[in-house]
């Protein structure tokens, strides 16, 4: 079905599909804009696109002057259309991405931690990105916040137990597999920085790992940051409740 690619993942779709859509959708209007001037009889730099239509540049008479994106690409399959003019009104191109692009951002967390229990609770979390030009802004407030969520799964719930003889994994179902649930999390915060790149024609980066690389590290750090007073320089994640408590009763010896 694709003659060319490999695939959806790393936050490239937009990049990759949606530049080569920009660049192969110029290609059409400039198509579209010769054959609509050899109709309209004026110079191709006479003929301006916009809402699907092909009109005349000038004053308001001029521009009722136009023929509609299909109109022309019907006109295209007639035998007075010059030869160079003649077929479908299509493009074709591989694209290739100038160089790799990569958003930034900064997230922010706070914890609160039961120093009885280990029980580490999110308080509050605020992620601000620069994911370059936003395409759909609710769908990227989705991804960020589905993202975070993931990354604090990780830092603080997530843990896969084998059995030390076997090999067996003991944490093979949800029943034994630790997830955050809508209660365990607080309303996220979210806000976006456009800073468009440089190295595609929609000045997009991606989105989709935003929250999941930002919240480990901001979590980790919040609950290191809880610890230290109470001595605990260092922990692995998850910091399940029972890390927690064991790392207070070793730090107070």
């Amino acid at each position: 079905v694709v003659a060319n690619g490999t695939g959806s993942f790393g936050s490239r779709s937009t990049q990759m599909v949606g530049s080569a859509l920009v660049e192969a959708s110029a290609m059409v209007i400039d198509t579209g804009r010769a054959v609509a001037a050899q109709l309209l009889q004026v110079q191709p730099s006479d003929i301006e696109y916009a809402g699907g239509r092909f009109t005349v540049a000038g004053g308001a008479r001029d521009r009722d002057r136009g023929l509609g994106l299909g109109e022309v690409a019907a006109a295209m399959a007639g035998e007075d259309m010059p030869e160079e003019l003649r077929g479908e009104l299509a493009a074709e191109l591989d694209y290739q991405a100038k160089d790799e692009t990569y958003p930034t951002g900064c997230h922010v967390a706070e914890v609160e931690i039961d120093p009885e229990t280990g029980v580490v609770r999110l308080a509050n979390y605020t992620a601000v990105d620069d994911f370059g030009r936003l395409v759909n802004p609710l769908l990227v407030d989705g991804q960020v916040h589905g993202a975070v969520v993931q990354g604090v799964g990780q830092a603080i719930y997530e843990r896969t137990v084998y059995d030390g003889e076997t090999g067996q994994l003991l944490s093979g179902s949800f029943m034994d597999y630790a997830r955050p649930r809508a209660d365990d999390l607080p309303a996220i915060a979210t806000a976006t920085l456009e800073v468009p790149s440089l190295n595609n024609p929609l000045g997009v980066k991606g989105a989709g790992e935003g929250g999941s690389i930002g919240a480990p590290p901001a979590v980790m750090n919040a609950i290191l940051d809880a610890l230290r007073p109470l001595g605990v320089e260092d922990l692995d994640m998850p910091a399940t409740p029972e890390r927690v408590w064991r790392a207070i009763r070793r730090a107070r010896g």
